[in-house]
């Protein structure tokens, strides 16, 4: 009797599921495990000397698992996904915290757990839960005290932004800042707020150019080399984008890239700017249409649902998407400075992938046809 019933939610729960955006994160995963076959196999036996599938059986791993996880999210209990939520979100805000005194340093960056088995960087799985832990603060008090739930999301985000600075991660606070601001200005704040944070975010942030030079000062390097590419190392983006154009429409062809040989972090950063060289910029235009059309059915959902935590949920999670999406193209197309912001579902490494599966799963939870019976 249990074995009937457990198997009759289970296909209950996958009927309920929005199958074109299912297929689509599907779709990104694997198009991920291609593009990180192609990326990674010469810097695997070439450079570092291990065996040629080193990186792509990681990858495997990461995608297999992440797979796992967006499944098992997507078929949680909503009132229980929701329960867990604000638990969750303060556990990994104390590793965010950790970061600092016990995380591991990468190329001047401290932006790193060590599981010994797996490194962890906590501002992966952060910015989900930020989102979701705002929309909730942001509809407790709906028809009380407005202006303390902005308050409490922004001193939530003020104190998230002094850990990922101080790592430093310029690019993870924009991009956090920017999915803040998209959830406020749907919950209905008043455009004077946004205003006033953006001066308030501009002259915290001259102030720390101002006051810690030494360390702060490669924002100021950054932003020298790219209005001014002559006045700074601006290699890895001018690499990439030689890349994208000598790949054109078609590509150079699978393997045929030079990029990845030339920027050490290629697989990860500039995934986009070698998809473009071997596969072509057609390849990438598709990539783009496909987590564009992602947005557009999360946005189409959205507008039907009744309930504002869902609501500015979704929202909130599809400009997380998209954000990421295109500061990770603009840097690579030098629209952008350098960020070091991988691309979510094709970036090679665990951390960006897991954050995505949860990304993923909670949308599909979210946008299950419970919410609409007419079907979209």
């Amino acid at each position: 009797m249990e074995k009937i019933f457990f198997k009759h939610k289970l296909e209950n729960q996958w009927r309920n599921l929005d199958k074109k955006i299912l297929f689509s994160f599907i779709l990104l995963f694997l198009l991920g495990l291609f593009f990180s076959f192609s990326s990674t196999s010469s810097l695997a036996s070439e450079r570092l000397e291990k065996d040629y599938y080193f990186f792509f059986t990681k990858h495997l791993i990461f995608v297999f698992s992440s797979l796992l996880i967006m499944f098992f999210i997507s078929f949680l209990d909503l009132n229980f996904l929701n329960k867990m939520i604000i638990p969750m979100f303060f556990f990994l805000l104390i590793c965010l915290i950790l970061v600092p005194l016990i995380g591991i340093e990468v190329k001047g960056s401290k932006r790193w757990l060590n599981l010994y088995f797996f490194r962890f960087q906590p501002i992966e799985f952060v910015k989900p839960f930020f989102i979701l832990v705002s929309a909730k603060i942001l509809t407790m008090n709906e028809n009380k005290i407005k202006n303390s739930s902005y308050l409490l999301t922004f001193l939530l985000l003020v104190s998230i932004i002094i850990l990922l600075v101080n790592q430093p991660d310029l690019g993870q606070s924009i991009l956090i800042i920017g999915c803040w601001i998209s959830i406020v200005f749907i919950s209905g704040i008043n455009i004077l707020y946004i205003l006033g944070f953006f001066a308030t975010f501009l002259i915290s942030l001259g102030s720390l150019l101002f006051l810690f030079p030494n360390k702060f000062g490669y924002i100021t390097n950054r932003l020298v080399s790219f209005l001014d590419p002559s006045k700074g190392d601006s290699f890895q983006s001018q690499k990439a984008l030689d890349a994208i154009k000598q790949g054109g429409l078609k590509g150079q062809g699978m393997g045929e890239g030079v990029l990845k040989e030339s920027v050490p972090e290629a697989h990860t950063d500039y995934i986009i700017a070698v998809i473009s060289e071997e596969f072509g910029s057609i390849t990438s235009i598709l990539l783009v249409m496909v987590f564009l059309y992602i947005a557009f059915r999360i946005i189409k959902i959205t507008v039907l649902e009744k309930d504002q935590t869902l609501k500015i949920s979704l929202c909130g999670l599809s400009s997380l998407l998209i954000f990421q999406t295109f500061i990770h193209i603009g840097v690579n197309t030098s629209l952008l400075p350098t960020t070091g912001m991988t691309l979510p579902f094709l970036s090679y490494g665990g951390s960006s992938l897991f954050g995505s599966s949860i990304l993923a799963g909670v949308i599909l939870n979210y946008t299950k046809n419970r919410f609409n019976n007419e079907g979209i």
